[in-house]
């Protein structure tokens, strides 16, 4: 229980530093949704973040990327040195608000131990961040992560999941926390009241303006456990 306290009080401080750095006014929250099914647990779950972020005055836009036309990645490089994407499709009205946002939400169930496909093309194509050094241009913009998943053992695709932080730590995202909701296909999320305002409760640390200490002793134990 102490770990799970001092983790989210970690998770608070950095938050609270990022609006510091953004002088106390309103942030960007951008929620990226890559399930197929539209109205699923995925998507549940990072509606409720943002909707606890945007009732404490966050901004919120969020985009479900099975709607989207997003094409592959077809590996000109161009993009490394014009410092933009060429290809003409939805992933270019992301990449500018990606560029806005202060704090990305990505979520994704778990399909064939990985993420979607849709998530995936997504993720290519964010290789047009990268320059010719394989430096970001995107000075470790925050994003949570988020999965769902059908299997109730929720380190069944730890490694996985790991591997996924890395590799968008990599692409220049600071990732703040990995929220998994495991068990989906025994009980979906809309069933479990407890999970969604959690979650939203992760949004209203995200848009929190001040730090109080009481805040940090009120939420008992991680949402990442907790799931």
């Amino acid at each position: 229980m102490l770990v799970n306290h001092l983790y989210f009080c970690l998770l608070y401080l950095k938050l609270y530093l990022l609006n510091y750095q953004n002088g106390g006014s309103s942030i960007n929250v951008l929620g990226l949704v890559g399930s197929p099914n539209i109205k699923g647990n995925t998507a549940k779950l990072v509606n409720a973040i943002l909707d606890g972020a945007a009732e404490n005055g966050a901004n919120k836009v969020v985009y479900n990327l099975a709607s989207l036309e997003i094409k592959g990645c077809d590996a000109c490089r161009r993009c490394q040195d014009l410092g933009c994407c060429l290809i003409e499709d939805d992933m270019q009205e992301l990449y500018r608000e990606i560029q806005n946002a202060d704090i990305v939400v990505l979520g994704s169930p778990v399909y064939m131990w990985q993420m979607t496909a849709q998530t995936k093309l997504f993720v290519d194509r964010l290789t047009a961040f990268l320059r010719p050094n394989f430096s970001s241009r995107l000075d470790n913009k925050k994003l949570i992560l988020v999965f769902s998943q059908g299997s109730s053992d929720r380190d069944a695709f730890k490694p996985y999941f790991e591997y996924t932080a890395g590799l968008l730590y990599y692409m220049g995202f600071d990732v703040l926390d990995t929220i998994i909701a495991a068990g989906t296909d025994k009980l979906e999320v809309s069933f479990r009241p407890n999970l969604l305002e959690k979650a939203k409760d992760i949004g209203k640390l995200i848009s929190a303006s001040n730090f109080p200490g009481q805040q940090c002793t009120r939420l008992e134990s991680s949402l990442t456990q907790s799931l």
